[in-house]
């Protein structure tokens, strides 16, 4: 019987959902919102989509300066670099673009694709390779730009990467086609992602991924070390007690002997971390 009484209260709850989004008309944000969390509630909408959906609606007021990374956590190439001096910084950092800078961080003068730099080494020309002929057109945005702004601006340019400036035209960061995207869709994978069944993995020589839900006894038992997991249940909780606050992608933080950058990270919660061992 009680059975009966719960599919009767799910199916007014789901007709109910459906005269709403029928016949009712949202007269702001919050009530749109309202109706698509009810949807979800319902099961009508998918908790995935709705946060998808949700995020499309945040990013008309959040701006470039809160998801950038920051100006001090950028990977730079130095104008002048020889291919031997940029490849063990490019394999390392394992990114696929990277500001070309002058005599300070506020010089930018273009966008090294690593993807470039094949030619180079497939065609046998290493002694021909000049980093300004490859360098590509930089993108510099206001701290002030709405990221949904920048998105269709990406897209209008076939873009993926902005230099962001303050007011005074000082380097404050850059940002990237994939850091806007991922406060609509949530976090997006890389080549630093960890297979689905498996919470470390070595990336690069001493450089491991580490899912920030890798749970303690897992982490002691790769690294040998012996944190308590009665503070912390997992290794991203004892990151975030280390920051003090929960860190943006890039950020870095050093304690033990270790050495931790922020790989991946949304505005809810941290994803992936870079992990190595000081020497």
């Amino acid at each position: 019987m009680s059975t009966d009484t719960e599919n009767s209260s799910t199916g007014l709850g789901l007709i109910a959902s459906i005269k709403l989004f029928l016949n009712g008309v949202p007269q702001n944000r919050e009530q749109i919102i309202k109706l698509l969390r009810n949807a979800e509630k319902n099961n009508i909408l998918s908790k995935d989509v709705l946060e998808m959906i949700e995020g499309a609606f945040q990013v008309s007021n959040i701006q470039v300066k809160n998801i950038m990374i920051p100006r001090s956590h950028m990977v730079v190439v130095r104008e002048g670099s020889t291919l031997q001096d940029m490849l063990p910084l490019i394999i390392d950092s394992a990114h696929s673009r990277f500001p070309v800078i002058g005599d300070s961080r506020d010089e930018v003068l273009g966008i090294l694709l690593a993807k470039d730099l094949l030619r180079f080494f497939i065609e046998g020309k290493q002694e021909d390779f000049n980093l300004a002929d490859v360098l590509r057109p930089t993108v510099v945005v206001p701290e002030s730009k709405r990221v949904n702004t920048l998105l269709n601006e990406f897209k209008d340019g076939r873009n993926h990467m902005a230099i962001v400036v303050d007011e005074y035209s000082s380097v404050s960061g850059l940002v990237t086609i994939e850091d806007v995207l991922e406060q609509i869709v949530g976090e997006i994978t890389d080549e630093h992602d960890i297979e689905e069944d498996r919470y470390i993995f070595e990336h690069s020589k001493g450089h491991f991924g580490v899912k920030a839900l890798t749970p303690i006894e897992d982490f002691n038992e790769f690294f040998s070390t012996q944190y308590s997991d009665t503070d912390f249940e997992t290794f991203g909780g004892l990151v975030l007690s280390k920051f003090g606050h929960l860190p943006k992608k890039g950020e870095k933080i050093e304690f033990d002997n270790f050495k931790i950058e922020v790989l991946r990270a949304d505005r809810r919660r941290l994803h992936l971390l870079n992990v190595s061992q000081h020497s």
